[in-house]
C-alpha cells in the first residue's frame, strides 16, 4: 500500500509537472499576445493620423513635396509591417521589421516636423496643431503599449528559459519573442542647455 501511494504520487508529478509549465507557458504568451494587441490599436491610430496631417500640410508645403512623399512611403511600410507582425506576434523576426519600419516612420514624422517650424502658418493653423497633439499623444499611448508588451515578452522568455522549463518549451514549440524597440531620437540626444 505504501509503496502504491509513492508510485501514484511519483506519477503524479511526473504528469502534473509539465502540464503545468505548458500551461503557464500558454498563459505568458497569451499575455504578450494581449500586449501587442494594445500596441497593435494606438500604431493604427498613429498611422490613420498621418495621411490626415500630410493632406492638412500640403496646401503649405507645395514645395516640400519630398517630405510628404517620404512620410506617406513610410507610413505605408509601417502598415505593412504592422499587420504582418499583428498576424503573428509570436514571431521575432515580424517584430524586428516591425521595429525597423516604425523607427523609419519616426525619423521620417521628424522630416515634416522640421520642415514645418519653418512655416509660421503652418504651425499656426489649428488643423495641423489638433493633428500634431493627437499624433504626439498617440506616440505616448504607443510608448505605455510597447513598455507594457515588452514587460510581459520579458516574463514569457524568462520563464520559457529557466531549467527545466526550458527542455519542456523546446518540446512543445514554445519560440522566444522579441521586444518591439521603437527608437526616440528625441530620447538618445542630450538636452541643450543655455544660459
Amino acid at each position: 500500500m505504501g509503496n502504491t501511494l509513492i508510485g501514484l504520487i511519483v506519477i503524479a508529478v511526473i504528469v502534473g509537472y509539465p502540464i503545468m509549465v505548458y500551461n503557464r507557458l500558454v498563459a505568458l504568451r497569451n499575455r504578450f499576445r494581449n500586449g501587442f494587441a494594445q500596441i497593435d490599436v494606438q500604431l493604427q491610430r498613429r498611422h490613420d493620423l498621418i495621411p490626415n496631417l500630410v493632406e492638412a500640410a500640403k496646401a503649405y508645403l507645395s514645395h516640400e513635396r519630398n517630405t510628404l512623399e517620404e512620410v506617406m512611403q513610410a507610413r505605408n511600410g509601417a502598415v505593412a509591417a504592422q499587420q504582418d507582425a499583428a498576424s503573428d506576434p509570436t514571431d521575432g523576426q515580424r517584430i524586428k521589421k516591425l521595429s525597423s519600419a516604425e523607427n523609419m516612420l519616426t525619423k521620417a514624422l521628424g522630416g515634416l516636423y522640421a520642415v514645418a517650424e519653418d512655416y509660421p502658418d503652418l504651425k499656426a493653423n489649428e488643423t495641423i496643431q489638433q493633428l500634431m497633439e493627437d499624433l504626439s499623444s498617440t506616440e505616448n499611448r504607443v510608448a505605455f503599449a510597447r513598455q507594457a508588451f515588452n514587460d510581459e515578452v520579458m516574463h514569457y522568455n524568462t520563464y520559457r528559459e529557466k531549467f527545466p522549463h526550458n527542455i519542456l518549451a523546446g518540446l512543445f514549440a514554445f519560440r522566444a519573442s522579441e521586444q518591439l524597440q521603437l527608437e526616440n531620437p528625441e530620447a538618445r540626444q542630450a538636452p541643450n542647455v543655455s544660459f
